[in-house]
């Protein structure tokens, strides 16, 4: 298999029928609100969006790349038959695999790329079509299905993330918005102690797979890029950035590159962000002094703006926080793991559930507790949840349902004080310090009446699918 193209990726979508292409509306709110819209269908499918307003045909946006199963399936190269279940049970192992093999494929630096075929020394980002995604956004936002480039000072590693990029000065640069946490945020302060600047650049339009190895918690030794070869077995190809040499897809459809500096600062947002509200309020935001702007010819510009649950990435991000953290958490040992499942009505951070076969006293609450904290899952989350085998974590009926019978508030909620936030949380004040608490919510039996807990009113499986045989008509 060779590394992923976007262009060879959009023609088989468009021959799975996952591909639907809009033309004629403005990059002023229409392409967010019909990407919204899109979302909340039963099954949103990628939207290409081509004749767009003030812009000649040609210059396009992507949005909803990873929105739906078959999608998200095709793009982690696992074909485009998968359901939900399928993708739960094949990345239950999956994520663990292509980290272990991230070394066995590592990226490869190339002379040329179709990236190369257009080299900008005079920036203008406004000459493609940036959309301006929500009516309260503070500005137009380049970078939301980016992959930002950043390299560790003492090492060399380099690392993807994907952090929200605004359009600044007229389109003569761009902000990036990097929580502290992050590992490019931490790459960005060794530079600034060392060098007092730091080189940074971004792929703007590529293939779905960097924008999932970009925004989800990869180790912090391990590149993305070579997570992202290991995903598709052979080695990615990376052309060097001829200002930084930092490096980028060599068949990436926009990128740039430059410097950073710790006082250079724009006011940035608000933006729309994953938690369902506005974040920012024309905060100072480290900006890029761009020096160079490659693009293809007709180049793709990739959205994966935030928002409200669902918005174009929770599904991905669902799914894939799910199972890195079954991962992590069968790597600690944990005993009797049945399921986990990181909701999208909590942006598939802040609401984690948990299903666990109790094996021991204290058992429900050691999961919670290695849950709340897992480097996969500590940013940003505020429940986490934890129910028996006999109840579906993905299910958030029957979760609500185990709390209100099997969970006595004043004995089994615990709450985790001063851990991490997020800047981003629409309970964060502005200027604090972005820490947050996690309350731990025990939803399963008390482990000492186990025996003789009341026992669940339904019919048993044997006796559904019985019935369902004999009556078929009811199941419709």
């Amino acid at each position: 298999m060779s590394d992923p193209d976007l262009r060879t990726w959009l023609a088989e979508a468009e021959a799975a029928g996952e591909l639907q292409t809009v033309e004629g509306a403005h990059w002023e709110l229409e392409i967010g609100a019909l990407s919204q819209v899109n979302y909340r269908r039963g099954q949103p499918k990628a939207l290409m969006f081509d004749g767009i307003k003030d812009y000649a045909p040609g210059l396009r946006v992507l949005s909803g790349s990873v929105s739906n199963p078959r999608l998200l399936g095709s793009v982690l190269g696992l074909g485009w038959d998968n359901t939900d279940e399928d993708l739960v049970e094949a990345l239950a192992v999956k994520p663990g695999e292509w980290i272990e093999r991230a070394g066995d494929h590592k990226a490869v630096t190339v002379e040329d790329g179709p990236l190369l075929s257009n080299v900008d020394d005079e920036v203008d980002l406004l000459k493609f079509p940036v959309p301006r995604w929500h009516e309260g956004d503070g500005g137009r936002y380049i970078g939301t299905g980016c992959a930002v480039v950043t390299r560790d000072y003492d090492t060399g590693r380099i690392n993807l993330g994907a952090y929200r990029m605004q359009v600044q000065d007229e389109g003569r640069s761009a902000s990036v918005n990097i929580e502290a946490g992050k590992h490019g945020a931490q790459h960005l302060r060794r530079w600034f102690e060392a060098e007092g600047r730091a080189p940074i650049a971004a792929s703007l339009g590529h293939h779905p797979a960097y924008l999932v190895a970009a925004g989800v918690e990869v180790p912090g030794d391990v590149s993305e890029y070579d997570y992202v070869g290991a995903m598709f077995g052979a080695p990615v190809r990376t052309v060097a950035g001829l200002a930084t040499g930092l490096p980028l897809p060599h068949d990436a459809e926009i990128a740039i590159e430059g410097w950073v500096r710790p006082d250079d600062k724009r006011p940035e947002g608000p933006f729309g962000e994953w938690t369902g509200y506005y974040s920012g309020s024309r905060d100072p935001i480290l900006t890029i002094d761009v020096e160079k702007v490659y693009y293809r010819d007709n180049p793709i510009l990739l959205g994966a703006p935030p928002g409200k649950p669902p918005h174009d990435y929770s599904y991905m991000r669902t799914v894939m926080k799910s199972a890195i953290i079954t991962d992590s958490l069968r790597k600690t040992g944990l005993p009797g793991l049945r399921g986990v499942w990181a909701h999208e009505a909590g942006g598939g951070r802040s609401l984690l559930i948990v299903a666990i076969e109790q094996r021991y006293p204290g058992h429900a609450r050691q999961a919670a507790y290695l849950t709340a904290q897992l480097p996969s899952a500590a940013y940003m989350n505020r429940f986490t949840v934890v129910v028996d085998h006999d109840v579906n974590p993905r299910d958030l009926g029957e979760v609500m349902w185990a709390m209100c019978g099997r969970t006595d508030p004043s004995l089994d909620i615990e709450v985790m004080k001063r851990t991490w936030g997020s800047r981003v949380d629409p309970l964060t004040l502005p200027g604090e310090i972005a820490f947050n608490s996690r309350a731990i919510i025990d939803a399963c039996r008390p482990y000492e009446r186990l025996g003789d807990f009341p026992a669940v009113a339904e019919s048993s499986p044997e006796l559904v699918a019985s019935v369902s045989r004999r009556w078929p008509e009811v199941l419709g």
